[in-house]
């Protein structure tokens, strides 16, 4: 059974390898074993983020472990999943649109047993080393807010994360429009981050402390949701990378997919090409 459908793994390959750069054979004798193509390593990239695996266990006669950590560090180099996942975000745009004008923010920790640039002691795991991404989702819940400086420790406040996430989803997804409105949880009950969504122009939906949330869950139930289906790649509930590049890479490939399923999903009933899926369901 494939990692991904081919509904999703075909779409997402053929962005990816539109952007790889030309491979140069630096080799003047030509003598050494043949590469990898990068299709093979690709597929392996994809069942290490789904099944959270270590690339010896993920590792054959086909490609080594070695083969895929040097070519997940060259790629996260390059920023690859995070230019996916912008042509994702256009795509959408165009075929379904994006409503901006109404976003969720919210964070979520996941567990960094490896520890790394980006771990932190998490206050809800005995102080195990953990990490926090930040993410911002629009009206339907698609991730358009994730970039370096987003996931953190799992020791930082949402709050301050606020701002660099709403940055990154303006990064993403260009101009937004004159009235738009940020969701947020109780966590963000504070003078300072009121003030920091006027100075960016966005009026604010924050949750009080001290009410109980099923009661106000309102139009933030989105990046809740959102964040579900990411922590369903075992790469990221469970991170074992210590290298900053290669964790962002993961953040983004995993926000690429799940935009990307959420396109094939409201395009089905709307459009008709070669390779669509036939199913109602996409795991």
């Amino acid at each position: 059974m494939p990692v991904l459908p081919s509904c999703l793994l075909e779409p997402l390959w053929d962005q990816f390898a539109a952007l790889l750069p030309e491979h140069v054979d630096t080799q003047p004798l030509g003598c050494h074993n043949p590469r990898i193509p990068d299709r093979i390593v690709f597929e392996r990239v994809i069942a290490a983020l789904v099944h959270g695996s270590g690339y010896e266990r993920i590792a054959d006669r086909q490609c080594s472990d070695r083969t895929v950590r040097r070519r997940v560090k060259y790629w996260s180099q390059l920023g690859m999943a995070e230019q996916v996942h912008g042509l994702a975000l256009q795509a959408y745009d165009r075929m379904i649109g994006l409503q901006l004008h109404e976003l969720s923010v919210d964070g979520c920790i996941t567990k960094a047993p490896c520890g790394g640039k980006r771990a932190g002691r998490s206050p809800v795991d005995r102080g195990k080393q953990g990490l926090k991404r930040s993410v911002a989702t629009e009206a339907r819940g698609v991730p358009i807010g994730l970039v370096e400086l987003v996931s953190a420790g799992a020791n930082r406040h949402d709050s301050p994360l606020l701002v660099p996430t709403l940055e990154a989803a303006k990064k993403q997804v260009g101009v937004f429009p004159e009235q738009v409105n940020v969701n947020l949880d109780r966590g963000y009950d504070s003078d300072k981050t009121r003030a920091a969504l006027e100075e960016l122009g966005f009026t604010g939906e924050i949750a009080r402390k001290g009410v109980p949330a099923p009661i106000q869950a309102g139009k933030r139930w989105v990046v809740e949701r959102s964040h579900a289906w990411m922590n369903g790649f075992g790469k990221l509930r469970r991170c074992t990378e210590k290298r900053q590049c290669v964790v962002d890479f993961y953040l983004y490939l995993s926000a690429a997919i799940v935009t990307l399923r959420m396109l094939v999903r409201r395009a089905t009933p709307v459009y008709r090409w070669d390779g669509r899926s036939t199913t109602k369901r996409l795991e």
